[in-house]
Protein backbone atom coordinates (compact mmCIF):
# COMPACT_ATOMS: atom_id res chain seq x y z
CA UNK A 1 0.00 0.00 0.00
CA UNK A 2 1.22 3.53 -0.91
CA UNK A 3 2.29 5.81 2.26
CA UNK A 4 -0.28 8.03 0.85
CA UNK A 5 -3.27 5.76 1.44
CA UNK A 6 -2.42 6.01 5.00
CA UNK A 7 -3.77 9.37 5.11
CA UNK A 8 -2.02 11.66 7.75
CA UNK A 9 -2.32 11.71 11.93
CA UNK A 10 -4.76 14.48 11.75
CA UNK A 11 -7.30 11.93 9.61
CA UNK A 12 -6.23 8.95 12.05
CA UNK A 13 -7.13 11.48 14.93
CA UNK A 14 -10.56 12.11 13.77
CA UNK A 15 -11.49 8.83 13.16
CA UNK A 16 -11.05 7.86 16.50
CA UNK A 17 -12.83 11.12 17.67
CA UNK A 18 -15.57 10.39 15.54
CA UNK A 19 -16.33 6.54 17.11
CA UNK A 20 -15.63 7.62 20.70
CA UNK A 21 -18.71 10.34 19.90
CA UNK A 22 -20.45 7.78 18.53
CA UNK A 23 -19.81 5.09 21.18
CA UNK A 24 -20.83 7.46 23.50
CA UNK A 25 -17.14 7.41 25.55
CA UNK A 26 -15.67 10.42 27.56
CA UNK A 27 -12.27 11.65 26.80
CA UNK A 28 -11.61 10.18 30.53
CA UNK A 29 -12.99 6.69 29.22
CA UNK A 30 -10.54 6.66 26.67
CA UNK A 31 -8.01 7.99 28.57
CA UNK A 32 -8.11 5.16 30.62
CA UNK A 33 -8.22 3.26 28.17
CA UNK A 34 -4.89 4.18 26.59
CA UNK A 35 -3.30 4.61 29.50
CA UNK A 36 -2.59 8.14 29.36
CA UNK A 37 -4.30 11.48 31.31
CA UNK A 38 -7.31 12.87 30.10
CA UNK A 39 -4.98 16.02 28.50
CA UNK A 40 -3.01 13.61 26.81
CA UNK A 41 -5.60 11.51 25.36
CA UNK A 42 -7.35 14.82 24.46
CA UNK A 43 -3.96 16.27 22.46
CA UNK A 44 -3.46 12.86 20.47
CA UNK A 45 -7.25 13.01 19.95
CA UNK A 46 -6.94 15.92 18.45
CA UNK A 47 -4.00 15.49 16.54
CA UNK A 48 -1.82 17.82 18.37
CA UNK A 49 0.49 15.12 19.18
CA UNK A 50 1.89 11.77 17.47
CA UNK A 51 -0.03 8.76 17.58
CA UNK A 52 1.96 5.90 18.89
CA UNK A 53 1.20 2.34 17.51
CA UNK A 54 0.51 0.99 21.04
CA UNK A 55 -1.63 4.60 21.43
CA UNK A 56 -3.83 3.90 18.26
CA UNK A 57 -3.87 -0.12 19.15
CA UNK A 58 -5.64 0.27 22.37
CA UNK A 59 -7.94 3.08 21.44
CA UNK A 60 -8.97 0.65 18.20
CA UNK A 61 -9.69 -1.83 20.73
CA UNK A 62 -11.32 0.49 23.03
CA UNK A 63 -13.52 1.21 20.20
CA UNK A 64 -14.22 -2.15 19.28
CA UNK A 65 -12.82 -1.83 15.83
CA UNK A 66 -10.02 -2.73 13.72
CA UNK A 67 -6.93 -0.72 13.79
CA UNK A 68 -6.11 -1.01 10.62
CA UNK A 69 -9.87 0.73 10.09
CA UNK A 70 -8.41 3.67 12.23
CA UNK A 71 -5.29 4.06 10.15
CA UNK A 72 -7.11 3.70 7.12
CA UNK A 73 -10.68 4.50 7.14
CA UNK A 74 -11.29 1.18 5.66
CA UNK A 75 -12.53 -1.98 7.00
CA UNK A 76 -10.59 -5.62 6.21
CA UNK A 77 -12.22 -7.62 4.21
CA UNK A 78 -10.06 -10.86 3.47
CA UNK A 79 -11.26 -14.29 5.49
CA UNK A 80 -9.18 -17.00 4.03
CA UNK A 81 -5.70 -15.89 3.23
CA UNK A 82 -3.42 -12.83 2.10
CA UNK A 83 -0.48 -12.41 0.53
CA UNK A 84 1.92 -9.40 1.08
CA UNK A 85 4.98 -8.99 -1.50
CA UNK A 86 8.41 -8.21 0.03
CA UNK A 87 7.95 -4.18 0.73
CA UNK A 88 4.62 -3.71 0.66
CA UNK A 89 2.04 -3.17 3.49
CA UNK A 90 0.36 -0.55 5.59
CA UNK A 91 3.29 1.43 6.65
CA UNK A 92 2.95 3.16 10.34
CA UNK A 93 5.60 5.69 11.31
CA UNK A 94 6.01 6.76 14.97
CA UNK A 95 7.54 8.93 17.03
CA UNK A 96 10.62 6.85 17.95
CA UNK A 97 11.73 6.62 14.41
CA UNK A 98 10.70 3.00 13.96
CA UNK A 99 9.30 2.41 10.70
CA UNK A 100 6.23 -0.06 11.03
CA UNK A 101 4.74 -2.19 7.84
CA UNK A 102 1.59 -3.54 8.71
CA UNK A 103 2.47 -7.07 7.02
CA UNK A 104 -1.25 -8.55 6.86
CA UNK A 105 -3.38 -5.04 6.79
CA UNK A 106 -6.56 -6.49 4.77
CA UNK A 107 -7.10 -9.88 7.14
CA UNK A 108 -10.07 -9.93 8.55
CA UNK A 109 -10.23 -10.96 12.68
CA UNK A 110 -6.84 -11.47 12.93
CA UNK A 111 -5.89 -13.08 16.05
CA UNK A 112 -2.51 -10.92 15.46
CA UNK A 113 -1.02 -7.71 13.99
CA UNK A 114 2.45 -8.68 11.95
CA UNK A 115 4.97 -6.07 11.34
CA UNK A 116 8.21 -5.64 9.40
CA UNK A 117 9.93 -2.82 11.75
CA UNK A 118 12.83 -1.34 11.04
CA UNK A 119 14.77 0.06 14.31
CA UNK A 120 17.15 3.17 13.44
CA UNK A 121 20.46 2.91 14.90
CA UNK A 122 20.90 6.14 17.10
CA UNK A 123 23.72 7.39 18.84
CA UNK A 124 22.05 9.23 21.76
CA UNK A 125 19.56 6.01 22.57
CA UNK A 126 23.00 4.62 23.46
CA UNK A 127 23.19 6.46 26.87
CA UNK A 128 19.11 7.02 27.48
CA UNK A 129 16.83 5.31 29.29
CA UNK A 130 15.11 2.76 26.88
CA UNK A 131 11.40 3.61 26.33
CA UNK A 132 9.66 1.28 28.01
CA UNK A 133 5.91 0.59 25.83
CA UNK A 134 2.33 -0.85 27.31
CA UNK A 135 -0.36 -3.07 25.09
CA UNK A 136 -2.29 -5.92 26.38
CA UNK A 137 -1.79 -9.16 24.99
CA UNK A 138 1.59 -11.13 23.70
CA UNK A 139 4.48 -10.39 21.46
CA UNK A 140 6.88 -12.11 19.57
CA UNK A 141 9.80 -10.39 17.37
CA UNK A 142 12.53 -12.08 15.76
CA UNK A 143 15.84 -10.56 14.25
CA UNK A 144 16.57 -10.30 10.71
CA UNK A 145 19.19 -7.97 10.72
CA UNK A 146 21.34 -5.92 13.01
CA UNK A 147 21.58 -6.51 16.90
CA UNK A 148 19.45 -4.93 19.68
CA UNK A 149 19.13 -4.31 23.30
CA UNK A 150 15.91 -5.29 24.26
CA UNK A 151 14.69 -4.11 27.88
CA UNK A 152 11.92 -5.68 29.75
CA UNK A 153 11.10 -3.99 33.29
CA UNK A 154 14.49 -4.05 34.69
CA UNK A 155 15.53 -7.06 32.72
CA UNK A 156 18.12 -6.47 29.64
CA UNK A 157 19.21 -9.17 26.98
CA UNK A 158 20.87 -8.49 23.93
CA UNK A 159 20.03 -10.40 20.27
CA UNK A 160 21.04 -10.84 17.03
CA UNK A 161 19.84 -12.33 13.57
CA UNK A 162 17.51 -15.55 14.08
CA UNK A 163 17.28 -14.38 18.02
CA UNK A 164 13.67 -14.37 19.11
CA UNK A 165 12.10 -12.63 22.07
CA UNK A 166 8.55 -13.39 23.64
CA UNK A 167 7.01 -12.06 26.43
CA UNK A 168 4.24 -10.34 27.96
CA UNK A 169 3.36 -7.09 26.04
CA UNK A 170 1.26 -6.09 29.06
CA UNK A 171 4.37 -5.65 31.06
CA UNK A 172 7.25 -2.46 30.40
CA UNK A 173 9.28 -3.27 27.49
CA UNK A 174 11.55 -2.02 24.67
CA UNK A 175 14.40 -1.91 21.99
CA UNK A 176 16.79 0.06 21.07
CA UNK A 177 19.59 -0.76 17.51
CA UNK A 178 23.06 -1.33 18.90
CA UNK A 179 26.62 -1.97 17.35
CA UNK A 180 26.51 1.07 15.22
CA UNK A 181 23.95 -0.62 12.70
CA UNK A 182 20.11 -0.40 11.83
CA UNK A 183 18.11 -3.41 12.55
CA UNK A 184 15.47 -4.99 11.50
CA UNK A 185 12.43 -7.35 13.02
CA UNK A 186 9.55 -9.39 12.22
CA UNK A 187 7.08 -8.47 15.24
CA UNK A 188 3.86 -9.93 15.64
CA UNK A 189 1.46 -8.81 18.59
CA UNK A 190 -1.04 -11.20 19.56
CA UNK A 191 -4.57 -9.88 21.05
CA UNK A 192 -5.48 -10.78 24.20
CA UNK A 193 -7.24 -13.91 25.19
CA UNK A 194 -11.26 -13.21 25.01
CA UNK A 195 -11.57 -13.66 28.59
CA UNK A 196 -8.86 -10.90 29.09
CA UNK A 197 -11.43 -8.19 27.09
CA UNK A 198 -13.50 -8.42 29.44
Amino acid sequence: MDPAELGNRQDVANRIRSLREDNDFTIDEMAIATGRSAEEYAARESGDMDLTFTFVYKCAKKLGVDVVELLTGESPRLKHYEIVRAGEGLPLERHTDFHYLHKAPHFKDRLGEPFLVDVPYQEASQTEPIHLSYHEGQEFDFVIKGHLRFRFENHFEEAGPGDTLFYDSGRGHGMIAIGGEDAQILAVVFNPREEEII
